[in-house]
């Protein structure tokens, strides 16, 4: 081989491979880019599902509240209608009572 073309092979082939290492470099740094968003993104999704959980949490918190207050109101309606219940069946009876005195009272007349 003659010496200009052993000279051109050589650089050729050291182009080549400055080439693959770049190319090798770009790729490792693309892959560690990569990682490192992939971990943040994680991170994010982590931080966005214990949002989500501690909202569920104080949600539930605020139901059994909720339910708490809902009971304690239907145990004073309950209350309210078993006075009224006795309230009515007073009146009831004093409208009977009356109702006989006027027919008594009548009677004697």
């Amino acid at each position: 081989m003659s010496r200009p073309l052993l000279l051109v092979t050589l650089l050729l082939l050291m182009v080549l491979t400055s080439q693959l290492d770049w190319n090798q470099k770009i790729v490792n740094d693309v892959e560690a880019r990569s990682s490192v968003l992939s971990r943040k993104q994680q991170y994010v999704l982590d931080r966005k599902e214990s949002v989500k959980e501690k909202i569920i949490l104080s949600q539930e918190k605020q139901i059994q509240k909720l339910k708490t207050l809902v009971q304690s109101l239907q145990e004073q309606l309950q209350h309210c209608k078993s006075k009224d219940e006795f309230v009515n069946d007073t009146t009831g009876s004093l409208t009977e009572v009356l109702n006989d005195l006027k027919q008594q009272q009548q009677i004697m007349e």
